[in-house]
């Protein structure tokens, strides 16, 4: 009888432990998911100093051309939009976390008009984040154009 009373509370605590684990990850999930959402916001506003905040320093920003990017060579890319046609939105996220690291996938949209031409972009991306101190930052970003 002590052996099933046991083991009873014991399958009841460890249900507890695992229901909060998944709290504390869900919780994660969204932080990073709003955090995407924010780099898409300042990307499309030119918003270096967002952008910083949101970026690691070591960032390593792999384009879908190939080129690599630092944090620094990538910001100094960024030109704020004079147009209120280009829109940077994601059409899907998925976040898998690892401890004190998160991976983020998905597929955003960028449309917009480049020397009077209009364009629509579509990429696959994997955006790998990192907890450091009190916040989470992107350490490594990589994007792929979805050509069809």
């Amino acid at each position: 009888m002590k052996l099933t009373g046991f083991l009873i509370a014991f399958m009841c605590t460890a249900a507890l432990l695992a229901s909060g684990q998944d709290d504390s990850s869900l919780d994660v999930k969204s932080k990073i998911i709003a955090l995407e959402k924010a780099w898409n916001q300042a990307y499309k506003l030119g918003d270096r100093k967002a952008l910083d905040s949101i970026l690691d320093d070591q960032l390593v920003l792999v384009n879908d051309d190939g080129s690599i990017q630092s944090k620094a060579e990538f910001l100094a890319s960024i030109k704020p939009s004079n147009t209120q046609e280009q829109q940077v939105t994601p059409e899907s996220i998925s976040v898998r976390v690892f401890g004190n690291a998160a991976i983020a996938t998905g597929i955003f949209r960028e449309k917009g008009a480049e020397g009077g031409k209009p364009y629509l972009r579509r990429e696959r991306f994997v955006d790998t984040w990192i907890y450091k101190g009190d916040k989470w930052q992107c350490a490594a970003a990589n994007a792929t154009t979805i050509l069809r």
